[in-house]
């Protein structure tokens, strides 16, 4: 029988047979981590999504730097250890160094402080072919043996599903809010849901959901092009009672910025209204 097959959330669960299981805690500030004692973290976000390719890295990175931007002191945790993307959108290459105080992140010559795998690996190409629980183990290693310094925001770009790691971040990390990133096809806003039903189970607020690839403007006529069909991001939204922070367009420049590793120099500001949201926590 599958581990944890007998897990149904009813009263009836042992910790015996849902030891890992969304169920097996109800209050997850019960196993949160330690924070490492030379860093003061002030709010945790995370940047989630029920399936891969709708662009959580973008918005993870269009977050920071826009805070960044905004005067706040900005850190980005890549928790997707299998498929780091943030250090090379910011120029981030060789490896990070620590003491016996802990690993100190990459800072950017903007501020950024970010701490991926990548950053750890002789061969940043080389993969990362780990189980599950050595996956979450070093995801917590990046919030308790990091020196994270001063830190206003620091933004948690997980991996899609609602598997290993982002049952570790909501358990083990005091996260404030998560940010839900999805794409116009009707197929993901079903897997939004499922995202948003994921957080409410942990008591994780939901901050509102983000639609990437919303359209692409004509650079001739400027007209709107649905390359994915009819946004339904509104309605979802309205319907689990949450709020759309932004609807992301399709560009080139910015999938030429974050490959030339430029990704602070980009301007954008269709996150504006997630930004707002972000300094009220």
């Amino acid at each position: 029988m599958p581990e944890n097959a007998n897990c149904s959330g009813a009263s009836t669960c042992s910790k015996e047979s849902c030891e890992g299981c969304s169920h097996s805690n109800q209050n997850p500030q019960s196993m949160q981590e330690a924070m490492n004692p030379y860093s003061d973290v002030k709010h945790v976000i995370g940047v989630v999504s029920g399936k891969g390719g709708v662009g959580k890295s973008f918005v993870t990175s269009t977050l920071a730097v826009q805070m960044a931007k905004a005067g706040y002191k900005v850190g980005i945790m890549d928790a997707d250890i299998t498929g780091p993307s943030i250090p090379k959108m910011f120029g981030a290459h060789g490896q990070i160094v620590g003491d016996e105080k802990g690993m100190y992140p990459y800072e950017t010559s903007e501020g950024i402080k970010i701490i991926s795998i990548n950053l750890l690996m002789d061969d940043e190409e080389s993969p990362v072919v780990w189980r599950g629980p050595v996956i979450a183990g070093a995801v917590k290693q990046f919030w308790n043996e990091t020196v994270w310094g001063d830190v206003d925001y620091l933004f948690v770009d997980m991996p899609p599903g609602t598997g290993d790691v982002p049952l570790t971040v909501f358990q083990s990390l005091p996260v404030n809010g998560i940010v839900i990133v999805t794409s116009p096809q009707e197929l993901v806003q079903m897997i939004v849901k499922k995202a948003y039903n994921m957080a409410n189970m942990m008591h994780i607020p939901v901050l509102g959901v983000v639609e990437n690839f919303s359209y692409l403007k004509c650079p001739d006529c400027g007209k709107e092009i649905k390359l994915f069909g009819e946004s339904h991001i509104d309605e979802t939204a309205a319907e689990l009672g949450t709020k759309v922070l932004g609807k992301l367009p399709l560009d080139p420049a910015y999938a030429k910025g974050a490959d030339a590793g430029a990704f602070y120099q980009m301007e954008n500001d269709y996150l504006n209204e997630a930004v707002e949201v972000l300094k009220a926590i």
